[in-house]
């Protein structure tokens, strides 16, 4: 069994795909770029900025799901620049008390919308069921 999570407090999809699924106990997040749910728009800014929103993005849908980021187990970052390795390593930090979760980070040649970072989680809750 599948269930389609949706916030109202993260950005719409930007094509045809959903914001999360939920299968069984596992929660599996699409990327998310620095969109502002109040706009649905991209507005460039420094990658701390971008970082910032990515983050509440994630952290709403997580919620919407009955999650939170202590529930991740799998992180996949996407970056523009290398460079910009260390600054956002900086604020994913804060978002962990302990137990950071498995996790990979890659330059990328482009990004929708151009934005410098994307990421896309996997969360797990052991007791969230999709029976009732």
């Amino acid at each position: 069994m599948k269930k389609i999570i949706q916030s109202s407090s993260a950005p719409l999809p930007i094509g045809p795909y959903s914001q999360a699924v939920l299968a069984g106990n596992t929660l599996y997040l699409s990327g998310q770029i620095a969109i502002d749910p109040a706009t649905q728009e991209y507005t460039p800014t420094d990658i701390e900025s971008e970082t910032s929103q990515v983050l509440a993005n994630i952290d709403a849908v997580l919620k919407a799901a009955g999650m939170g980021f202590e529930h991740i187990v799998k992180t996949s970052i996407f970056l523009a620049d290398m460079n910009d390795f260390a600054k956002v390593n900086a604020l994913y930090s804060t978002c962990f008390s302990s137990e950071f979760p498995a996790r990979e980070t890659v330059q990328v040649s482009v990004l929708p919308k151009n934005a410098k970072i994307e990421i896309s989680i996997i969360a797990f809750d052991p007791k969230i069921s999709l029976n009732g």
